[in-house]
């Protein structure tokens, strides 16, 4: 199966021949996916050299001038290295880009460090007005590349994975999704850790929302779950643990609640080995997960193999 970032050039290349104001801007990483399009578009086709600064700086000019750009490189230079220009030349100008990450939180291990970025989403949510999708499969990633592309002039955050999920859910860009129904807790899986919540709920009385668009966070879903589960609420996010607590308390203010966020801790590997040792080390795994879930939720049934 392909990956999302094999969808990637693909899609784009047919927006950029189906609308005019589409523009794609790279820093290198990804120029030869776009080959075929950057001659049938010259000038809407631009690679900056390795210079992520510019790299956003760039697709901010364009978007002033009215068009759509779609902006794209690794996670951690994309959002972590150029943040100032994140937050100046799209936020306080109030113009809108398409954000497009690859390698995730720890895509390419030997990649090392500089090519992580855990905290990417949690760095983004310091600032105003900011979309972000995390598909959890290709044909996920294809779609909402579509809505992000299509969704006027906001800032929007795609990120893609080369984890994912076996199978591909029908996604709006919007809302949660309602994936198993239990009455003793709810679970929220987001993107790529769909598939491993659901082998380590297996048996257990929870309900499993299933979230490709993180922010805005679908409060509405999140308090219905709660009417039937109860106000028991944990997060696994492939991405920074913790990120989405402050939303689920948002969500659950005038309610009596306890949230529990799972997902990359903190603690840096430094012997990077491979993804599946780090989704083991961060505790991700389905056995893993299911230890701490059922432990937060008082909840026991027969133990899944990792």
């Amino acid at each position: 199966m392909d990956t999302m970032r094999d969808r990637f050039a693909p899609v784009v290349s047919r927006l950029l021949d189906e609308d005019p104001r589409v523009a794609v801007v790279l820093a290198e990483i990804g120029l030869a996916g776009f080959e075929k399009a950057r001659h049938r578009h010259p000038d809407r086709v631009i690679n900056v050299g390795i210079r992520e600064q510019l790299l956003v700086g760039a697709g901010a000019g364009l978007a002033l001038t009215g068009l759509r750009p779609v902006v794209h490189t690794f996670a951690s230079f994309l959002v972590e290295r150029p943040f100032e220009q994140v937050k100046l030349d799209l936020g306080h100008q109030d113009v809108g880009a398409v954000l497009v990450s690859a390698s995730a939180s720890f895509d390419w291990p030997s990649g090392g460090y500089t090519h992580m970025a855990p905290g990417d989403i949690a760095l983004l949510d310091t600032l105003d007005g900011w979309t972000v999708h995390v598909p959890g499969h290709p044909d996920e990633a294809e779609t909402l590349l579509r809505h992000a592309v299509a969704a006027g002039e906001d800032k929007v955050y795609v990120r893609l994975s080369v984890q994912s999920n076996a199978e591909a859910l029908a996604v709006d860009g919007a809302r949660f999704r309602t994936v198993r129904e239990g009455r003793a807790g709810v679970v929220v899986a987001v993107g790529p850790m769909l598939d491993t919540v659901l082998d380590a709920t297996e048996g257990l009385d929870v309900t499993v929302l299933y979230a490709t668009t993180v922010r805005p966070f679908d409060s509405a879903a999140l308090r219905r779950a709660t009417e039937t589960a109860g106000t028991d609420v944990v997060l696994v996010e492939p991405y920074l643990a913790g990120t989405s607590t402050a939303a689920a308390n948002d969500a659950l203010a005038d309610l009596p609640h306890r949230v529990l966020g799972l997902g990359v801790g903190r603690r840096e590997l430094r012997r990077y080995g491979q993804i599946e040792e780090h989704v083991a080390a961060h505790g991700l795994d389905a056995g893993s997960l299911r230890q701490r879930i059922g432990g937060f939720l008082g909840a026991t049934a027969p133990r899944v193999s990792a």
